[in-house]
């Protein structure tokens, strides 16, 4: 009987492994329709035709845990995987916030370069403290809307009553003279029909999701020139990725190489789809030019840079990494 029992309880421990090493958990906080969601189907769809002996099991809508509340599990390895904006992390790892500071990235191929660069070599050796590594690399970005006029220049927002998207923004914006009013992107809308918003700063998507386009005058998207950028990669669990076989490894690799190039197409996609709803609703659109770019660095300088750096013994370094690619 003895004997028996100890022979079942093994078959469970084995059990519980193998069903460990062949389904991997991924959650995120998003829609079946997202970008972001897409880019994990990629990567699960590529290890599945792979025939490894392994499956991704993908968590949408915030299913598995709330959206600010991914990486500490994952860290853990209660989590296997996520996509999720990095700057959710900043309160573990500081350097993170970095991921979400005003004119850090130009464009969407200047954020590329920064995936390649020894800047995102530093965060990645943040990410591997907390057992976690990036498989899939992408920024998306976001833009300006004035319920009255058009916001390009730090002149346009003063004296603004303004919604920005994070912390660091709320700074500048209130270094060039705006009034913040904190609210979700999904508020947006209402508080620029009731006049509570003059002006405010989110996606390129959620511009359009919540029909901002009706309650506004003008439009500056993220094109050659923006300021909005924000690092939401997918990442894994880096013992769990360590303990796949090869040929797991080879496949959730090559997943990630295809689903980063459709990530970073994407997103340009994103931009390019909110300037053309919005030319459709009659929203005037004005672009940022690099000297209008170059005036908002040297407030976010003075305000968000510098309490970066104020408040993190390494933050020059990291700072400097991410100035330094061109």
């Amino acid at each position: 009987m003895k004997i028996r029992s100890a022979l079942l309880a093994m078959s469970l421990v084995t059990g519980s492994f193998a069903a460990h090493a062949t389904e991997l958990r991924l959650s995120h906080q998003w829609s079946t329709k997202d970008v972001r969601h897409k880019v994990a189907e990629i990567v699960a769809n590529h290890v599945a035709d792979a025939d490894v002996g392994l499956e991704i099991k993908i968590f949408p809508s915030k299913a598995l845990f709330k959206p600010r509340e991914q990486y500490r599990p994952l860290s853990r390895g209660q989590l296997d995987m996520t996509v999720l904006p990095l700057s959710y992390a900043g309160g573990q790892q500081p350097a993170y916030n970095l991921t979400l500071m005003p004119g850090l990235v130009k464009n969407h191929d200047h954020a590329a370069r920064l995936n390649e660069s020894p800047f995102m070599d530093a965060i990645e050796e943040k990410m591997a403290e907390d057992d976690v590594m990036v498989l899939v690399h992408g920024y998306l970005a976001g833009g300006f809307v004035g319920r009255e006029k058009c916001v390009t220049s730090p002149s346009d927002i003063a004296g603004l009553q303004t919604r920005a998207a994070g912390k660091a923004f709320e700074q500048m914006l209130i270094g060039a003279g705006a009034s913040i009013a904190s609210m979700a992107s999904s508020e947006i809308y209402n508080a620029m029909q009731t006049g509570v918003l003059d002006a405010a700063n989110t996606s390129s998507s959620s511009f359009v999701s919540y029909r901002i386009y009706e309650q506004v005058k003008c439009f500056t998207p993220a094109g050659d020139t923006a300021l909005w950028f924000m690092y939401q990669p997918m990442l894994i669990n880096k013992t769990t990725f360590e303990r796949l076989t090869p040929a797991q490894q080879a496949a959730v690799r090559e997943g990630a190489a295809k689903a980063e190039a459709f990530y970073l197409e994407e997103a340009k996609k994103e931009d390019a789809n909110a300037v053309r709803v919005y030319q459709e609703a009659g929203v005037e659109i004005k672009a940022m030019t690099p000297a209008e770019f170059n005036e908002w660095r040297e407030i976010a300088k003075e305000t968000s840079y510098k309490k970066f750096v104020e408040g993190y013994p390494e933050g020059q370094r990291f700072l400097d990494l991410a100035l330094a690619v061109e």
